[in-house]
């Protein structure tokens, strides 16, 4: 990795985040062991108590950033309760992470259906196998449902659950942060008022 990949440079020469974002991920590609594109999404239940958890990231551009679930798991009901979630990269090997928020829309059927598909097969039974979120009573209750759904759908393709699909975080801010020494670390913020809005380049203190 070139020098260049390190410096201020990465942040001063974009006027826009996702150029940005794609680079880094480029990198991050490159130099992460496992799962470059894990990342960690918050949400917030009725109540106003947060969650967290990791998730792969499936796709992004300049509509946002995406991944799919379980809409009857716990973090689908809170995207879907509130419409709003939150990312965070981190990229240990580089020393840098990338945070972003906004308002969340579903994927339309076209996109889920397609990456369904492109799924292992496995992991397509598993979705319909799994009641995610919810007690499990032993790990024979989901082993033995995994082996109905591999005998119901022994030849043939395997349709999506109704219940499957994608959400879009559509940014309305997107922070880059990389490591510097005595923690005077750089850190760049794009904001816009609106998911659709014309973004506005910030650098904050450390």
């Amino acid at each position: 990795m070139s020098e260049s990949r390190l410096t201020t440079g990465d942040f001063t020469e974009e006027n826009e985040p996702f150029a940005l974002f794609g680079s880094w991920l480029k990198d991050a590609e490159s130099t992460e062991l496992n799962d470059p594109n894990a990342v960690a999404v918050a949400t917030v239940d009725e109540h106003g108590m947060p969650n967290v958890r990791m998730v792969l990231l499936k796709g992004y551009d300049e509509n946002g950033f995406v991944f799919y679930t379980n809409f009857e798991s716990q973090k689908g009901r809170e995207i879907l309760g509130q419409k709003k979630a939150a990312m965070c990269f981190h990229w240990k090997s580089l020393r840098r992470q990338v945070r972003l928020r906004g308002h969340v829309e579903v994927v339309s059927d076209a996109e889920a259906d397609a990456y369904y598909q492109s799924r292992a097969r496995g992991s397509r039974i598993g979705a319909w196998a799994s009641k995610q979120s919810r007690p499990l009573e032993g790990r024979f209750a989901l082993e033995k449902a995994v082996a109905e759904y591999t005998a119901r759908y022994a030849i043939g393709d395997i349709s999506r659950p109704p219940y499957w699909s994608g959400f879009r975080i559509k940014p309305v801010s997107i922070e880059f942060w990389h490591d510097r020494q005595f923690r005077l670390h750089d850190r760049i913020e794009f904001r816009r008022a609106e998911p659709d809005g014309a973004w506005e380049k910030v650098r904050m203190y450390p």
